[in-house]
């Protein structure tokens, strides 16, 4: 081989090279849903958001999902404020349209899962409260979420729409809260998610009522606009809508969008 086509050989070798590093920054940095991804979330999907950010973290070799969970309210709050994160999944449309009305979300939210109230009570039910009707009996001491949260709202349609008046005990800032009154014996009934009654089975019992229906809640997420991270909000966004997470969101109990 002559010097002259060696050195044409190396500098095409050269320039292969230098493309590949090339290509792999981009992906490194702009494509790939590396780094960490700070996800707000509903207080209600605790237990299926930290199992979907492990499965995410193994989809995705080099991501760390942080959870950040409270009231959607609250959250929406934080957001509005600057707290910076990357996506926020809400319990309800209406704490969302606070912080895309602030002009803080990249692109339109996508509901993901939905969800149904039931009234959890102690194990054994002492109480015996089989309906909404009877958390208004004289003794029986009730906890419900604050109206600006959305378990508390969706507890407000359905007890106007049973037509019962109560006065509770208590007014929680989340659904843990709530359920946290009966896991302890202070109230004998709440008004919580069907998934956050499922997920503390050992300690409280779900029981239906039919003006559920009457108060589902629509859980939407979004890619937040000034998101540290824009690449991995948008990979994560787009996981929790996929098959794998699906699953795990019904088998937490929460119904398809």
């Amino acid at each position: 081989m002559s010097a002259r086509v060696l050195r044409a050989v190396v500098v095409v070798l050269v320039a292969v090279a230098v493309a590949g590093c090339g290509a792999g920054g981009e992906r490194a940095s702009g494509g790939a849903a590396d780094g960490r991804v700070t996800v707000f979330a509903a207080a209600s999907l605790t237990e299926s958001f930290r199992r979907i950010g492990k499965d995410f973290e193994a989809a995705n070799p080099g991501s760390t999902v942080t959870l950040n969970v409270a009231g959607s309210s609250a959250l929406a709050n934080q957001i509005n404020q600057g707290a910076p994160a990357d996506v926020f999944a809400s319990a309800a449309p209406a704490n969302m349209a606070t912080v895309t009305a602030a002009g803080n979300a990249d692109g339109a939210p996508s509901v993901f899962a939905r969800n149904q109230l039931v009234i959890a009570v102690p194990r054994g039910n002492p109480a015996r409260v089989t309906g909404l009707a009877d958390l208004s009996r004289s003794g029986v001491k009730v906890a419900l979420c604050a109206s600006q949260v959305p378990c508390g709202a969706a507890a407000r349609t359905a007890l106007d729409a049973a037509g019962v008046a109560l006065t509770p005990v208590t007014l929680e800032q989340d659904v843990r809260g709530a359920l946290a009154k009966v896991k302890l014996g202070e109230v004998d009934a709440a008004l919580v998610y069907r998934t956050d009654a499922r997920a503390a089975s050992a300690d409280v019992t779900g029981v239906e009522f039919p003006e559920s229906a009457r108060a589902v809640n629509d859980y939407p997420i979004v890619a937040l606009k000034d998101a540290p991270n824009p690449a991995g909000a948008k990979a994560f966004v787009a996981y929790v809508r996929s098959a794998p997470a699906q699953a795990v969101l019904a088998e937490a109990g929460f119904q398809a969008p």
